[in-house]
């Protein structure tokens, strides 16, 4: 099998820095919407949590469709962007890291939000006690605490990321060198005379980023149980 070349290289990095943008931009919104979640009751909750699991059962071309009419540049949230901002999402690989970061939400927030609720209350009360006020019981006991579920869903939102292909190619197309990641570049290369090698190097390397993300996310999840357990 000959080398990866520069027009593949392209594609994987470009993947590599939409799936990360998309990560980081995800994880506070996660980490947000997770403690809500974890540590309220209010009413609308069930249809607050349906929401975010909701790319994960709707097509993703849906959820892309969805994406175009809000995020385009006639749509409404788009549009006010691009006219006042000079941001636009629509066919740029921008919008492939906002298409990322909406499907690999939902589980982002699933093992944040399960360790925020296996965090030990009695801990925090007890920072209450002795006067430290919500926000600093949050960062110095509460975050430390799921910081494992925090990394695991960090890690398992990536993997999600770069693998994404629905979402992204009814948003933003399939552009080569703006928005082709590696899922776009094996659909168009399977549909090429020849390029059946360069299909499989993608492949074998889209497997291997994905493995190496699902194994972090799993050496993260038993850290999270020891700590828990006092081991």
């Amino acid at each position: 099998m000959s080398e990866i070349t520069p027009a593949e290289w392209t594609a994987i990095l470009l993947s590599l820095r939409v799936a990360v943008i998309a990560t980081l931009v995800a994880t506070p919104f996660g980490i947000a919407l997770a403690w809500l979640l974890a540590r309220n009751n209010f009413w609308g909750k069930s249809v607050l949590d349906a929401l975010v699991h909701l790319p994960l059962v709707l097509p993703p071309v849906v959820t892309g469709y969805l994406l175009l009419l809000s995020f385009g540049k006639r749509g409404p949230i788009g549009g006010w962007l691009a006219d006042n901002l000079g941001i636009v999402f629509a066919f740029r690989w921008t919008g492939a890291a906002l298409a990322c970061g909406v499907m690999a939400f939902p589980l982002l927030v699933r093992p944040i939000r399960l360790s925020i609720e296996a965090v030990d209350r009695r801990l925090e009360q007890a920072a209450s006690t002795l006067g430290a006020p919500p926000w600093k019981v949050f960062a110095t006991v509460t975050l430390p605490l799921a910081l494992p579920g925090i990394l695991a869903g960090m890690v398992l939102g990536f993997a999600k990321a770069i693998g994404e292909f629905g979402a992204t190619i009814t948003f933003v197309s399939n552009i080569p060198g703006e928005t082709q990641t590696i899922s776009s570049a094996i659909y168009s290369l399977i549909q090429t005379p020849d390029g059946d090698a360069a299909a499989v190097r993608l492949v074998l390397v889209s497997i291997a980023i994905a493995m190496a993300a699902l194994i972090g996310s799993e050496w993260f999840a038993r850290r999270a149980t020891r700590r828990l357990h006092g081991n």
